[in-house]
């Protein structure tokens, strides 16, 4: 313990006195760490956790609905024929929404499907308040499929968008007998949003390559280089 206590103060001095031999690089290494790991941990947030209530998991889409979770799927067979989506239609047109249950409990429950202008500009961070706040909900939903039961276990639903922008979608349904609903609330943009992440990743390769130049002394060999240079051009 006595040893630990000396070496802390002694690393601490040195620290203070700018001593130590990786003064000047490490500091440098670790801000490159850290802006990989914040660029890297904003990119994963944006491409994996989703909007609201909807999620990628494994590779699959996946809606959680309150305790419930079902598969979701988006199709634009006009204009991509069988391709799948997640969350954002990339197309103006009909677009079919698919949620393949997976609780059985869900077989024998009624489920409805809103869809509503994103009038606040609340993007991919709607929730269910967002929604109470709108004072009028009809005049700003596009489509409205009534409570239904599905006994197979997928519920479809089909609108045809004919404007591009931000929309919220809900799911909602009800236990029989119990006065509780479950919904899930997602955001969700319909038409192009031009580069997307491509920026995000871009920066994240530049700034893992430039990690890498420098841990491999890259910058003090680029340094160095540059003494000698000045040292054969001063007269």
């Amino acid at each position: 313990m006595k040893y630990f206590h000396f070496y802390a103060s002694r690393r601490r001095d040195e620290f203070r006195q700018g001593d130590a031999g990786n003064c000047h690089r490490l500091p440098l290494r670790r801000r490159l760490w850290s802006a990989s790991f914040l660029v890297a941990a904003l990119l994963t947030s944006a491409l994996a956790w989703g909007h609201g209530g909807v999620v990628m998991e494994e590779d699959q889409c996946v809606i959680d609905i309150g305790l419930f979770r079902a598969h979701f799927t988006i199709y634009q067979p006009g204009t991509r024929a069988s391709e799948e989506f997640c969350e954002d239609v990339p197309d103006l047109g009909e677009t079919i929404f698919v949620m393949d249950y997976l609780h059985q409990s869900l077989r024998q429950m009624p489920v409805d499907f809103r869809i509503i202008h994103d009038v606040n500009d609340r993007q991919g961070y709607a929730a269910w308040e967002d929604v109470t706040a709108i004072e009028d909900l009809d005049a700003v939903t596009v489509h409205y499929q009534s409570p239904r039961i599905e006994p197979g276990g997928a519920l479809t639903a089909s609108h045809e968008f004919e404007q591009k922008g931000w929309y919220i979608g809900v799911v909602t349904t009800r236990q029989p007998g119990l006065d509780k609903a479950y919904r899930a609330v997602f955001g969700f943009h319909v038409g192009g949003q031009g580069l997307g992440y491509w920026p995000w990743l871009l920066m994240l390769a530049a700034l893992v390559q430039l990690h890498f130049w420098v841990s491999g002394g890259g910058l003090r060999r680029w340094r160095a280089q540059s003494r000698k240079n000045v040292e054969v051009d001063a007269p």
